[in-house]
């Protein structure tokens, strides 16, 4: 690597980790923070941020416009995909979304990351049922030790000591509905390009533009449009807030495209769990979500098999007509 590409990969790097960072913590500010200073019946102060639609709405539209002038800049030649991949890829792109969001109601930021960190466990598991795919003996085992590290980090010792809100489990049946839908995405998306092959920013378009429309019905079925709206109203800053989060992450998903065509998708899936294992850190330290030793150990894991299979389980470079492709690479129609 050369001293103009070794600059290169060092700026996406930081792109990748310094956006993804602070969409994080504005994540994590707006749906576990508090808006205003009315004192509520329980004592505390502030209202809840509650309007999951309305917030991946934001994402979807700010994501859209992003690929759209991406397109118009570097146009491309005609996406010929059939549209129900599209509007199915959406939908279940728009629930594993919808459903993250909604999980961080009663699970704090570090349990959220670490559970979407599982995503390659459902991946496979579809493979393997649907598509009657094989992996080595490897990846099983990579994956294995991820699905023992979340294990012990979702583990109920009776011990509330991550400082979430008491609860029956509602936020991890979210992260694993998340889950799943991420895994159906990704089965989707994989006959998308078998078929017809698009673009990174041709799926981000189409995927963004059908769920910008779904969440828009949804929003005005269920009426949260409405006090979504007064909300924001209510409370300017958090308009500053979901422009920056939509921002960050659109600018997020472009320094990811620039790394995968640069420098491939192992060295991005290397700097975005990376970014992972420190935002949880992070968060930590400056939310006070603290763990135990337990949770500390079950993170570690879950990292380190991600780490490990796309080490071990790598592409070679000899054979580039393989059809094999990374079970973990990261997928950029999805935060």
């Amino acid at each position: 690597m050369g001293e103009k590409s070794t600059t290169k990969f060092i700026i996406y790097a930081l792109g990748i980790f310094f956006l993804y960072f602070y969409f994080g913590i504005l994540q994590e500010k707006i749906t576990r923070g508090r808006y205003g200073d009315e004192v509520n019946e329980d004592g505390s102060r502030g209202e809840r941020f509650t309007f999951a639609l309305g917030l991946v709405g934001v994402q979807c539209i700010v994501n859209w416009a992003f690929a759209k002038a991406m397109l118009l800049v570097r146009p491309q030649k005609k996406d010929e995909t059939h549209t129900g991949y599209y509007a199915s890829s959406s939908l279940t792109y728009l629930l594993a979304m919808v459903s993250s969001n909604m999980a961080l109601r009663w699970v704090p930021y570090p349990t959220q990351v670490v559970g979407k960190a599982a995503k390659p466990i459902p991946v496979m598991i579809l493979a393997v049922l649907i598509g009657r795919k094989t992996y080595p003996l490897s990846r099983y085992l990579c994956v294995l030790t991820i699905v023992l590290g979340v294990v012990l980090f979702m583990f109920k010792d009776g011990k509330t000591s991550t400082g979430a809100e008491e609860h029956s489990g509602l936020g991890e049946l979210l992260l694993f509905l998340s889950l799943a839908m991420d895994g159906l995405t990704g089965a989707i998306q994989e006959r998308m390009r078998a078929s017809s092959a698009p673009s990174a920013q041709q799926m981000m378009l189409s995927m963004n533009g059908w769920s910008s429309v779904m969440v828009g019905i949804a929003l005005i079925l269920s009426g949260e449009a409405v006090s979504f709206a007064q909300f924001t109203l209510k409370y300017p800053q958090l308009f500053w807030h979901l422009t920056s989060l939509a921002l960050t992450g659109a600018l997020g998903q472009l320094f990811i495209f620039f790394m995968v065509s640069g420098f491939g998708p192992l060295a991005c899936s290397v700097v975005t769990t990376t970014r992972k294992f420190f935002t949880v850190l992070c968060s930590v330290i400056i939310f006070g979500n603290p763990l135990i030793q337990r949770q500390w150990i079950g993170a570690c894991l879950v990292f380190a098999g991600l780490f490990a299979d796309m080490l071990i389980n790598k592409k070679p470079k000899t054979a580039p007509q393989s059809s094999k492709k990374p079970l973990l690479k990261e997928e950029h129609t999805s935060q």
